[in-house]
């Protein structure tokens, strides 16, 4: 019995695993983050382009 627990102890393939996962999850984090980030500041640069183009034109 010893020796199948002192086996599983030396195994690391699982742990290997895990941390492609958790590398995985990280960069998706990142990529979400960043991806949100572009979205807001072109939207706000958007609105003040509509809102200058709005503003220049005469109504008739």
């Amino acid at each position: 019995m010893t020796k199948i627990f002192a086996r599983l102890m030396k195994d690391e393939s699982g742990a290997t695993a895990i941390e492609y996962g958790l590398i995985a999850a990280l960069i998706s984090v990142a990529l979400i983050s960043g991806a949100t980030a572009l979205g807001k500041g072109l939207n706000a640069q958007f609105n003040f382009l509509n809102t200058k183009l709005s503003g220049s034109q005469n109504p008739t």
